[in-house]
């Protein structure tokens, strides 16, 4: 790989912006829903299942990707295209065909099969860019994610007044339009690990044989389930005290806070290590999980607060998993060693979200939250080896 001193300066932007373009597919129809809901009769757990069928074809994706080694067998920048291409069609299906509850499940797992191909293989194009300072460099990008993801509650906000389904359609040219740019204005890394043209089992099983890959990925199904819950809750939690474009304004904010966390954990892991910044995000997030009682009666200032800072660092140690596991993992498998892991993850998110979902109407918010920081607890234990390294190097 090169090192970063060597990596030319249009190259993060354009990393960035093809990964916030791409990732705005995530939660497009989440935005809409309170519509849905409304004129549709769908009942609130309706969100839970979308969502859940996005992730479930995301699993089924990274599953394919990582086993066909996809991302190390092809160019990274022809997998993006496609798949960007590919998850903006199936996002305009969804459109179409929005008011029929069992065609849109079937088009939104479509379109996380194709996520599998943006955000796993985003974060590959980075690794091979940069040797140096790839904590930084995910930190910008996932920071992306989080906003892409964001994104669709600013459009729903901002267009609170066009036609809702006209929504979709804009998230799905603004994912077309990140692949091509991506596609047209980035080659190959110079000096990136030659392309494989086999499968890479073994590489793949370094998940659970390497004691480092080991740590890292462990903590990062902590993360997981954790993160994507949250995201889904935090609309209906809002909904306490907002509603209409006020309460998509601020689930836009709070989401998007992530991205602070992400781009300022980034920065801070060049000097104090990956590890400890992973950990101490998800040791604060953990907290605001448990502090959910006490502060969803708080007053406004302090439950804005609370939710902002729980925004931030939920998703702000996102990279640095990924920036341990990439560092970690065998070169040449790097690509398919994040889309397992990310596999393994969002299927553990899958089983939060519908557990935490179904209980929503029988279980007051406040006392189902801090049930959420069991995993951060199981990945701050898992993670201390490679915190100990670090602190042991200084």
């Amino acid at each position: 790989m090169t090192t970063q001193a060597a990596v030319p300066r249009h190259v993060l932007p354009v990393l960035v912006l093809a990964q916030f373009a791409g990732t705005s597919l995530w939660f497009a129809v989440n935005a809409v829903m309170p519509d849905l809901q409304r004129e549709l009769g769908w009942p609130t757990a309706a969100l839970g299942t979308l969502t859940s069928a996005l992730q479930l074809g995301f699993i089924l994706g990274t599953l394919v990707f990582a086993l066909l080694a996809v991302a190390d067998r092809f160019a990274p920048r022809l997998v993006f295209l496609v798949c960007a291409l590919a998850g903006a069609a199936c996002t305009v299906m969804a459109w179409a065909m929005v008011r029929h509850y069992e065609a849109l499940m079937v088009w939104r797992f479509a379109t996380g099969f194709f996520l599998a191909g943006i955000y796993p293989v985003g974060m590959k194009i980075a690794a091979q860019w940069y040797s140096r300072g790839l904590g930084a460099a995910l930190g910008l990008l996932i920071g992306a994610l989080v906003i892409g993801s964001a994104s669709a509650h600013a459009l729903r906000a901002i267009g609170d007044q066009l036609p809702w389904p006209t929504l979709m359609l804009g998230v799905a040219a603004l994912a077309a339009a990140g692949g091509v740019l991506l596609y047209l204005t980035l080659g190959d890394a110079p000096g990136a690990v030659a392309r494989v043209t086999t499968l890479q089992w073994r590489a793949l099983a370094s998940v659970w044989t390497d004691r480092k890959v080991r740590s890292s990925v462990l903590g990062y199904f902590g993360h997981m389930w954790e993160l994507y819950t949250m995201w889904v809750l935090v609309p209906l939690i809002l909904a306490t005290r907002l509603e209409g474009p006020a309460l998509s304004w601020a689930a836009f904010w709070v989401l998007g806070a992530g991205a602070i966390g992400c781009a300022a954990g980034g920065w801070i892991a060049l000097r104090s290590g990956s590890a400890r910044v992973a950990g101490t995000q998800l040791g604060i997030s953990g907290l605001c999980c448990l502090a959910a009682p006490w502060l969803m009666h708080a007053p406004d200032v302090a439950f804005y607060a609370w939710l902002v800072v729980w925004g931030i660092t939920v998703a702000g140690d996102s990279p640095q998993f990924s920036t341990l596991t990439a560092r970690n993992a065998p070169p040449q498998a790097v690509g398919s060693v994040l889309t397992l892991t990310n596999s393994i993850g969002f299927g553990i998110s899958i089983v939060s979200i519908l557990l935490f979902v179904s209980l929503v109407d029988r279980v007051a918010l406040g006392a189902l939250i801090p049930w959420l920081a069991i995993g951060p607890a199981l990945g701050l234990w898992a993670l201390r080896p490679l915190v100990r390294t670090e602190r042991q190097k200084g």
